[in-house]
């Protein structure tokens, strides 16, 4: 109630703010989103983050070419992003080997308000048809958005809060697609109508069905492979011949991974006020989609029929599937303050209403709710002789709970308030930057009686030089500290879409670290070039790992706390190489590097090995036509229990179209990933070893602006 009062408040003092209330015509600007430099950040009021951060930009017809149904995996072209790929509806990001708590999804600034980040298997609720533009945020800076994204931030922008008004009074975005992978069918448009001069009014939606996905090689790792051909011999041994050729037939399996099909359905709209004086806009939406959970085979040696040869713990008839839901409002206010101190407030706000599913066949197993609220108030500073900044508070309230048998969280509320700030000094070719955050949480398990609160404080300090016109070199230091989530205090039970039984440990402390960056970037007409190096040394590190015990079952997965060491690299290049005929060829490549160990024992569970990614690209008035190659190294940097992963090469290719004459509004594009269809997994993934990544696909897609 205290949060409703206060954004009651902070909207009352925007709708009578002379400034909110000047009858100006709108301009039509974007400034809280890009402001003409080359690298575009979230926050209105930074520029860039060459010091406490790096940043990766994702849109137009780059966001077509990678999209999927899933913004995990939407995103796993980009440096030092891998995806949690637990099954084609449900994936997200992971982010320098960084997933789960230690990663924020974002819209526009706060949360998604889903469960996502609380196991694998639950899908993010942001469809990346209705995107237009995708961040991603590494490093300190960070710190803004929450003491917990240790690894970075993923924030999305849609249109359904607009922020300018329609030139010609009407824009429509549209965008469409077909893979062969898995027979994917999807279409996705937003509508933008100006109401008057200052009022503009939104509706999107968005629809995606896909079948079982195809894989490029076996269904079925080596590990998996070698356990099931084993238990053949057994039954042939026992006289089970019958069972020997189904466990033969089943090792040796190709093409389609079962209960891999998907289907989702979104819609919203928005309506907002906007002048020179600021702007105000709400948004409703709903997302809803339903996804199989893949089992992974039964290689026990049974042959009483009592266990199913697929799926392993039966605790119900049929498949498990995941019936998702979600209903989220969104507020977004801007007031102008002028030439003072502040240059401008900004209110950022969003309540959700989540529910999802999980079936066992036709039963219901376990239902899962979230409601959740979270909101941001911020001021930016104008800039004074290179000084600028902005200062903000942030409040989030999360009320999580699980009905059913397999109900392995007890119904948990977390309340946390944050104060944060981040400045900034230009003096010549030097650039400082500092940032601060103070963070309170309570979590409550009104079951257990058990209560636990934290106080955190999180900060970073930066600095950069320009070494040269567009040449530049920076470093940072920052200390972090966040508190354990509801899952990893309270967690006690089977995860039948997991296929895990969970544990947590309600004794856990703050996780806290230390955190270095140095980077060097370049940046000229002809070549463009980006080297990070990171390390973090972790106390109190959280983490879940199998400890090769059993309970119903189901192999334990226990939350552990010990410290840690993680480091890595990123690194981009690109340079223009010819111009043949009207077309710049260029050529850019990608490589990315995480290691991570857990001090005096094993490496960190689902680190991603290195991968280099290159691709050639003749760029033209209206055709643009690309190849490239993606190198994964083999991963046997692994924790107890864990099983290795082989590398893989895949090689893809694209070519754009822009039809129309002097205007790039229409693009049609075809594109084939995974050409000699290999068989390729991601060792960030839980279900890697009976998932693969989709076999050769052929892609097309359209996609308009106007």
């Amino acid at each position: 109630m205290r949060l409703l009062s206060s954004a009651g408040f902070t909207l009352a003092i925007i709708l009578s703010s002379p400034a909110f209330a000047q009858n100006r015509a709108a301009t039509g600007s974007d400034d809280d989103v890009h402001t003409g430099e080359p690298i575009v950040v979230t926050a209105p009021y930074i520029r860039s983050l060459d010091i406490l951060g790096n940043v990766s930009v994702l849109e137009g017809d780059e966001l077509a070419r990678d999209i999927r149904g899933q913004i995990g995996d939407t995103l796993t072209r980009q440096p030092g992003v891998s995806a949690t790929s637990f099954a084609p509806g449900a994936s997200r990001p992971v982010l320098r080997g960084f997933s789960g708590e230690r990663v924020r999804v974002l819209t526009d600034g706060i949360g998604s308000i889903d469960v996502s980040n609380t196991s694998a298997d639950h899908a993010v609720t942001i469809d990346p048809l209705t995107v237009e533009r995708i961040e991603i945020l590494r490093g300190p800076a960070v710190l803004l958005f929450g003491s917990q994204a240790i690894g970075g931030a993923v924030n999305l922008f849609d249109r359904r809060i607009p922020r300018k008004v329609p030139a010609d009074h009407v824009h429509i975005d549209a965008i469409g697609g077909y893979t062969t992978a898995a027979n994917d069918r999807n279409v996705g448009a937003s509508v933008d109508v100006a109401l008057s001069p200052q009022i503009v009014a939104h509706v999107d939606g968005s629809w995606r069905k896909s079948g079982d996905v195809r894989a490029g090689g076996y269904v079925f790792a080596p590990e998996i492979r070698s356990d099931l051909l084993h238990l053949a011999e057994h039954a042939v041994e026992d006289g089970h011949q019958d069972e020997a050729d189904e466990l033969t037939a089943q090792a040796n399996s190709r093409g389609k991974v079962a209960n891999t099909a998907s289907e989702t359905w979104t819609a919203g709209g928005g309506l907002s006020l906007i002048n020179d004086g600021g702007q105000l806009g709400i948004s409703i939406g709903y997302f809803d989609s339903k996804y199989g959970v893949p089992s992974r085979p039964n290689t026990s040696h049974d042959h009483g029929g009592e266990e199913g040869e697929e799926g392993g713990h039966e605790h119900g008839e049929g498949p498990v599937t995941i019936g998702l839901k979600q209903w989220r409002a969104d507020l977004r206010g801007e007031v102008e303050l002028g030439d003072g101190f502040f240059s401008k407030l900004r209110l950022r706000g969003g309540f959700a209403d989540y529910e999802h599913t999980e079936f066992e066949g036709d039963e219901v197993g376990t239902v899962f709710t979230n409601q959740g609220v979270e909101g941001r108030l911020e001021l930016a500073q104008n800039d004074r002789g290179g000084w600028r900044g902005a200062s903000g508070v942030q409040y989030s309230h999360r009320d999580f709970n699980a009905v059913g048998a397999e109900a392995f969280v007890p119904r948990n509320l977390t309340d946390q308030f944050a104060l944060f700030t981040l400045q900034e000094w230009t003096l010549g070719s030097l650039g400082l930057e500092a940032a601060a955050r103070f963070e309170t949480t309570d979590v409550r398990a009104p079951a257990l009686g058990i209560t636990r609160k934290f106080d955190t404080v999180s900060g970073a300090l930066g600095a950069n030089y320009e070494i040269a016109d567009g040449m530049k070199f920076g470093v940072s230091l920052a200390r972090a500290v966040r508190a354990p989530s509801a899952e990893e205090l309270f967690s006690n039970g089977p995860h039948i879409a997991t296929q895990s039984f969970e544990l947590g440990n309600p004794d856990l402390k703050r996780e806290a670290s230390w955190g270095g960056e140095a980077s060097f970037k370049y940046a000229s007409d002809a070549i463009n070039f980006s080297l990070t190096g990171y390390a973090n040394w972790f106390d109190n590190f959280i983490y879940s790992e199998a400890t090769g015990a059993e309970e119903d079952e189901l192999p334990v997965f226990q939350y552990f706390q010990r410290d840690a060491r993680v480091y890595g690299f990123e690194a981009e290049a690109s340079a223009r190489l010819a111009q043949i005929s009207g077309f710049n060829i260029v050529g850019d490549v990608t490589a990315d590097m995480t290691r991570a160990k857990i001090k005096g024992g094993d490496h960190v569970p689902r680190i991603p090995p290195m991968r280099i990614l290159g691709g050639i690209e003749a760029q033209g008035e209206r055709i643009d036509a690309r190849a490239e190659v993606e190198w994964t190294d083999n991963q046997n940097r692994n924790a107890a229990f864990e099983t290795p992963t082989k590398g893989f090469t895949l090689v893809n290719a694209s070519i754009s179209w822009r039809p129309l004459p002097d205007t790039k509004n229409l693009t049609l594009s075809l594109a084939a990933n995974n050409i000699f269809d290999v068989d390729a997994r991601r060792h960030a993934s839980f279900t890697k070893d009976y998932v693969p990544l989709a076999g050769r696909d052929i892609r097309v897609t359209a996609r308009a602006s106007f």
